[in-house]
């Protein structure tokens, strides 16, 4: 489908998404509270109450493995508190309470000297799950800011270092047999620390891979944007200069039409001549206006079938009656939302239908909706589009090519996208090339 330059309005340079801004942004300031996502305080709270399960399991079952006597009153009783403390923030949360950073800081605290304290009564550095406390530290670099982390470190080798001096030994009857669970406990040690270290590695990977699409597409934007800017600055120039032509040319064709005899052939030609010179006017008029203003409150509205067959027919009349027909897809469950006109929307379309009419007719336009988006079909019967043509259109100009240099499908692009929407083309299996304008209804329908 060969390009063609779409007149309209220029937008103003795009400046980076919102939200792209925000998810880039690596931390907040330390003295800001940090809000955390209800989904991780909930895991959060999970984990703990899976952790206590099996810290319980251990506590009841080490002493018919060894053959030892744990002091167990304390330990119970460390469990019992921890439960007691996780069922309190298990309401909390369900009540709709948020945690911010300094409260998860405090919650991971709580872990670590809780699991200190069940090791001091089972042997302390002895103890081959001692590796353990390492896991509130892994879990704080995943939720917590950098001073948060280095506090929860350093918590963790001072509780480490005193368990190596403040320890309850185990008095274990059979060494061999104490010996063997101690190295199950070294394996099990390693087993955790292994799949904790996989889980935080590939989070940390695939949030910098999240990063580096954001940035690249942030970039893309930006770069595009700085083109159609310059578009614009070319645009303005040329609708300047165009002016003072244009008039001339009205002026002489209206007095060589009046000149003309009515029923002759050059009085048609002449008539045709003065309106496409009048449409070239109104060109330059709107391309003068600023693109950049929101939509105003009186701006039109209309159905969005009657608005889209009306433009196809002036498309029409003003093409010679170019073969090309007007189709709704919808199955006529929903009426046609009624949408506010945007003049640079319906630009877009007939820069489109351009392109579409020299690919090769006839041009197909089709009109479909559901509840949430608006498509506008176009397809044509040329041979289709090229490789790069289907890559790099819409997102890049290109060299001098057999369907132009795709400025027109930058634009069309460009004011899609400003309207929320998205432009796709492919080279359907029936034939030629078919361009579709999705719409999300939210913004361009009357209540957008």
């Amino acid at each position: 489908m060969p390009d063609t330059i779409v007149t309209r309005a220029l937008p103003r340079p795009l400046p980076m998404n919102a939200h792209v801004t925000s998810r880039l942004s690596m931390s907040p300031p330390l003295h800001r509270p940090l809000s955390l996502p209800a989904d991780r305080v909930a895991g959060l709270i999970r984990a703990r109450w899976w952790a206590l399960a099996l810290l319980l399991a251990a506590t009841l079952g080490t002493p018919a493995l060894l053959d030892a006597a744990l002091p167990l009153t304390p330990m119970l009783l460390i469990l019992a508190t921890v439960a007691l403390w996780n069922g309190s923030l298990f309401w909390q949360a369900r009540q709709g309470h948020s945690s911010d950073a300094t409260s998860c800081l405090l919650q991971l605290c709580v872990d670590l000297l809780a699991f200190a304290g069940l090791l001091h009564f089972s042997g302390g550095a002895t103890n081959p799950l001692v590796s353990m406390l390492l896991l509130p530290v892994v879990l704080s670099a995943l939720l917590l800011s950098r001073r948060a982390v280095a506090a929860l470190a350093t918590l963790a080798i001072l509780l480490y270092s005193l368990l190596m001096v403040s320890f309850v030994p185990l008095p274990v009857a059979d060494p061999q047999r104490a010996a063997m669970l101690h190295l199950t406990g070294m394996w099990l040690t390693f087993v955790v620390s292994a799949a904790m270290l996989a889980w935080f590695v590939m989070r940390t990977t695939d949030a910098m891979r999240r990063r580096d699409a954001e940035l690249a597409l942030a970039r893309e934007q930006t770069l595009r944007n700085e083109r159609v800017l310059a578009l614009g600055a070319l645009a303005a120039g040329a609708a300047h200069e165009l002016g003072s032509p244009l008039a001339t040319l009205a002026v002489l064709a209206g007095e060589l039409e009046r000149a003309a005899a009515p029923d002759s052939d050059n009085a048609a030609d002449l008539k045709l001549m003065r309106e496409q010179i009048a449409y070239c006017k109104r060109i330059i008029t709107r391309l003068t206006e600023d693109a950049g203003q929101q939509r105003s409150e009186g701006a039109e509205s209309m159905r969005c079938d009657t608005w889209l067959e009306g433009l196809h027919a002036a498309w029409r009349s003003l093409r010679g009656h170019s073969d090309s027909t007007f189709t709704l897809l919808a199955s006529g469950e929903s009426p046609p939302p009624v949408i506010v006109v945007e003049p640079t929307l319906g630009q877009s379309v007939v820069s489109l239908l351009d392109n579409a009419l020299r690919a090769g007719g006839p041009v197909d336009l089709a009109l479909d909706w559901d509840a949430d988006h608006l498509t506008i079909e176009i397809r044509d019967s040329g041979p289709g589009f090229a490789a790069d043509v289907l890559q790099r259109a819409g997102r890049q100009t290109f060299g001098e090519h057999a369907e132009g240099r795709g400025i027109g499908l930058l634009l069309v692009t460009a004011s899609v996208e400003r309207l929320g929407g998205r432009l796709e083309l492919d080279n359907p299996w029936t034939g030629g090339a078919r361009v579709r304008v999705l719409l999300p209804l939210a913004r361009v329908g009357l209540h957008g």
